[in-house]
């Protein structure tokens, strides 16, 4: 299996809404945003399966080190060495790269965040930059395209984040800000034995009221200039968007069950962006 194929396979495995994004692009855009988010899942899946944190540790540091040797043209990985080509192609630097591997690393240290600035840094660490990478591979043209991608990446990682509150939670992990667990009188210890209660509902609905602004905030800040090559990235917002909009209609029932897009679904979200330019 050549570096090529093991990415798309990667990207193709994952069931994610990002593999229906990226069908419609051109060849080399396509393989180049194919191989950074398989980098992505290689980090992810680090944290989300190595159950040793010592070991995670240790091979996210290989990480970092893969890194250095990826940017001297000399990548040992077949993820690294799909998206080593791209890199002087699209301008992409190692620092987002590193930020991701940081971000995934304040999993293994952190489970609770005490307010939503620490949140969001946390989220733009694992989504924000994604999306500023992407924003270039996709074919950004205007400096402001990076602000409406960091705060899209926002959007799509709170939007993954309530859909995923129970099976945090049987992590021992709950991302929503402790502050506002005291604000709606939702106690940590309900959420991590998965009681539903119209408390949590409340709080569910203040923090996707949340997500659906960073929506719109990210639609206003990208400029007319780049619209067209960033549909991709606008396929992700309408896919997530009406995944979010299924939560809501399922009454916030994530703490037992995942709310999920069909896959024809997606496609289908994913086309009218593409064919028709509406969300």
């Amino acid at each position: 299996m050549n570096p090529q194929q093991y990415v798309q396979e990667k990207a193709a495995a994952s069931g994610s809404s990002f593999y229906y994004a990226f069908l419609f692009m051109p060849e080399q855009r396509r393989q180049a945003i194919t191989a950074f988010y398989a980098f992505c899942r290689e980090i992810d899946d680090v944290v989300d399966e190595v159950t040793d944190t010592n070991v995670a540790y240790t091979k996210l540091a290989w990480w970092r080190s893969e890194l250095t040797q990826t940017f001297a043209g000399k990548a040992t990985h077949p993820v690294t060495q799909a998206l080593m080509p791209h890199l002087q192609t699209f301008g992409i630097e190692a620092a987002p790269l590193l930020a991701v591997i940081e971000g995934c690393e304040m999993d293994l240290n952190q489970n609770r965040y005490l307010d939503y600035p620490g949140l969001q840094r946390y989220c733009h660490l694992v989504a924000g930059v994604v999306g500023e990478v992407a924003a270039r591979i996709f074919g950004q043209t205007q400096a402001a395209t990076t602000d409406y991608a960091h705060k899209l990446g926002q959007a799509l990682q709170l939007t993954n984040i309530l859909r995923d509150v129970g099976e945090d939670a049987m992590r021992g992990r709950i991302y929503l800000p402790v502050n506002e667990l005291q604000q709606f009188d939702v106690k940590a210890s309900e959420i991590l034995e998965r009681k539903t209660s119209e408390r949590f509902v409340a709080l569910m609905r203040f923090q996707s009221e949340r997500a659906h602004r960073l929506y719109d905030e990210a639609l206003v800040l990208l400029p007319a200039e780049d619209r067209r090559a960033q549909k991709p990235g606008l396929m992700m917002a309408s896919i997530y968007r009406t995944l979010l909009t299924e939560i809501e209609r399922d009454n916030f029932q994530v703490l037992n069950q995942r709310v999920a897009l069909t896959p024809l679904r997606k496609f289908w979200l994913a086309w009218k962006m593409q064919a028709l330019g509406r969300m």
